[in-house]
């Protein structure tokens, strides 16, 4: 007999979060965990062998829904494979394909981009120009009543180091976002 597992030994073993745990429980996916008398959560290694089944299934794209219905196919024991083939099939049909279109689209457009920008000491990028096609309109580096993005821990005057790829993509979209409805206003 295999001794319950508390919250975080449980997460650990299944290669998911705590946080991600509860909210299973919380959509019905994972059984209510047993409780210790000061209330904390218990949980078995069965518990833990769903939570690495949903984990699995997360990792192949398949929704809540779909995976709601293989913990019911894996649960029943006179289940016909075939049910279990047709709903990974239809996932495989639907949503793989599609996000196989989807990248195949990415690549070429931002191969594009890519193959348009000179990459040398001009200003001019055309891959932003490409992004921007259809945005609102920025300033144009320079113009009279710009500023410089500059990420909030910038100092003013400082060198803008370069962050690595995506480290503050986000960030710095938010704030030329920021900028940009600014500049609409007035």
């Amino acid at each position: 007999m295999h001794r319950a597992q508390n919250i975080g030994e449980a997460a650990k073993a299944a290669g998911v979060s705590a946080k991600m745990i509860r909210h299973y429980e919380q959509i019905g996916l994972l059984p209510p965990a047993a409780r210790t008398d000061a209330g904390y959560r218990q949980y078995s290694e069965r518990d833990v062998s769903i939570l690495r089944f949903i984990r699995q299934s997360r990792q192949l794209g398949f929704s809540i829904e779909r995976i709601a219905d293989l913990l019911g196919l894996w649960s029943r024991q006179d289940r016909p494979s075939r049910d279990v083939k047709a709903l990974a099939q239809a996932h495989l049909a639907e949503f793989l394909e599609e996000k196989m279109r989807e990248l195949a689209q990415m690549q070429h457009a931002l191969s594009l981009l890519v193959n348009r920008c000179q990459g040398g000491d001009d200003p001019h990028c055309s891959i932003l120009a490409g992004l921007a096609a259809g945005s609102p309109e920025a300033p144009a580096p320079g113009a009279v009543g710009s500023k410089p993005l500059r990420r909030p821990s910038d100092k003013a005057g400082a060198p803008r180091s370069v962050a690595p790829a995506g480290a503050s993509a986000h960030q710095d979209l938010m704030a030329w976002t920021r900028h940009v409805h600014a500049m609409g206003h007035h």
